[in-house]
């Protein structure tokens, strides 16, 4: 046998050595380690059980707490959806209210009108009751103004104004300009005439108004603006 092989079974030999010392030692301490005796076991148990127990308290205090505050969230809940639906009937009774005030408000302007209508178609000018045309004319215009104030109070109490826009620069946002005009004595771009009133519902455009606009230069009278 070579020296190379006896150096390889030495050291082997040596290295199995060191295994069995160490298993050695590990059954040593094994056996030195007291085994517990049955009172305490059963104090570790009881001990376990006990634990046990109050967790199962906590827990059972838990979802005893989590079910007492989901009812409440679920009682909360409703009553906020039958506040919601009462707020809602209070609106739509708002709202019928002010659509039936205004609707009676217009009937009786439709009152009105029809009454001065209901005149014009009677009239016959007499020399007895001393009414003339132009007096009947006259009382009949009269009636028209005071009918389109009460109209325009109507308007006003939901918020309806109209665009004051003569005198003015014009303006694309809120006017359309149908007809030039030329007046020396106003400033060029200016309204100068109201065709149609203009209205605002609070501060939004509702309908534009439809204007003259004064061009001094390179446009003539009475052509829509925008026309060549």
């Amino acid at each position: 046998m070579d020296e190379a092989t006896k150096d390889q079974l030495v050291a082997r030999f040596r290295a199995y050595l060191d295994q069995a010392d160490a298993a050695g030692d590990l059954e040593a301490g094994l056996a030195r380690e007291p085994a517990p005796d049955l009172f305490t076991l059963l104090a570790e148990v009881a001990a376990l059980k006990t634990e046990v127990k109050l967790e199962s308290r906590q827990v059972k205090s838990a979802l005893d707490e989590f079910r007492s505050l989901f009812e409440t969230l679920r009682e909360a809940n409703a009553r906020l959806g039958d506040e919601q639906e009462k707020l809602r009937g209070q609106e739509r009774a708002v709202d019928q209210q002010q659509m039936k005030d205004l609707l009676l408000a217009l009937l009786d302007l439709r009152d009105r009108l029809q009454a001065g209508r209901d005149l014009a178609q009677r009239f016959r000018p007499t020399w007895r009751t001393g009414l003339t045309a132009a007096g009947f004319i006259e009382s009949l215009a009269e009636g028209m103004g005071m009918n389109l104030r009460r109209l325009d109070e109507i308007l006003a109490r939901r918020g309806v104004h109209p665009l004051r826009v003569v005198g003015r620069a014009f303006d694309p946002h809120t006017m359309h300009a149908v007809e030039l005009r030329k007046d020396p004595s106003s400033a060029d771009g200016l309204v100068v005439g109201e065709l149609r009133t203009g209205f605002l519902l609070r501060d939004k455009l509702l309908r534009a108004a439809e204007v003259a606009v004064n061009r001094l230069q390179g446009a003539d009278a009475q052509k829509p603006a925008g026309e060549t």
